[in-house]
């Protein structure tokens, strides 16, 4: 009896181990890249344009080495715009720098410096030139992008009241890429080295990008017989700025 009441026993629990449970949950599976798992997207960089006041003490610099004084056509802070904006150096790095420019230009200027930082469109550096005592060929020494300066008679200049810089309506970018060539010299400021017309970083070439984006808001290269590649201004004489209609294609 008792060795009957084993064999009984034994063959219940062999087929209890082998029937496939039907009362556990099989594993989850590893979903890779979770929420918790996934690294977040870096946020692009962006140009991140502000427009104000030119700050005082600024004003105060500009005024005391000479780019605001008698017989310029700026004698008022409020005629001038401070552009904050962002813009990509060399390196492909995004930096900030910022433009003192007319009021009437300012959104002009940021529309186009806009673009070209979505562009990638390399710049050195973008400052007032009053960091350069007001010196604008030390600004263009130092490859120096900038827009304001009433620059002084024994420096590059037209008359100041018709001057495009004098009133702020105008800009020089990447000087050392896209030099001028100065007359009374007969030489290329700041140098030769960048004069001809061939594709290179920071470079202002016929047609390109940047000629296409100044040309589309009304501003002029002065890229002619007496070449000034890295000058685009709204006029000579200049006068207040007005952006032009815009013209669609069929």
């Amino acid at each position: 009896m008792v060795a009957a009441l084993l064999l009984v026993v034994a063959l219940t629990a062999a087929c209890t181990g082998s029937a496939q449970r039907t009362d556990v949950e099989p594993d989850a599976p590893t979903v890779q890249g979770s929420p918790d798992e996934t690294a977040a997207e870096p946020v692009q960089p962006s140009a991140d344009p502000t427009i104000s006041p030119v700050p005082p003490d600024q004003w105060d610099a500009m005024v005391s080495v000479g780019m605001v004084r008698p017989g310029c056509p700026v004698q008022r802070r409020g005629q001038l715009r401070r552009i904050d904006i962002g813009f990509i150096d060399f390196d492909g790095t995004a930096q900030r720098g910022h433009l003192i420019v007319n009021r009437d230009t300012a959104r002009s200027f940021v529309r186009i410096f806009t673009a070209l930082f979505d562009a990638r469109f390399p710049i050195a550096s973008m400052t007032g030139v009053e960091s350069f005592g007001g010196d604008t060929n030390a600004s263009l020494r130092a490859n120096n992008t900038s827009a304001y300066n009433c620059r002084r008679l024994d420096q590059i200049n037209a008359p100041p009241l018709e001057s495009p810089h004098a009133n702020g309506r105008a800009v020089d970018i990447n000087p050392v890429q896209n030099p001028w060539m100065d007359l009374r010299c007969d030489c290329w400021v700041p140098g030769k080295r960048n004069s001809a017309r061939t594709p290179g970083p920071g470079k202002i070439l016929p047609g390109d990008e940047v000629v296409r984006l100044f040309e589309a808001e009304g501003w002029i290269w002065q890229n002619i017989k007496v070449p000034d590649y890295m000058h685009f201004d709204t006029g000579y004489p200049s006068v207040p700025y007005e952006r032009p209609a815009r013209t669609t294609t069929p």
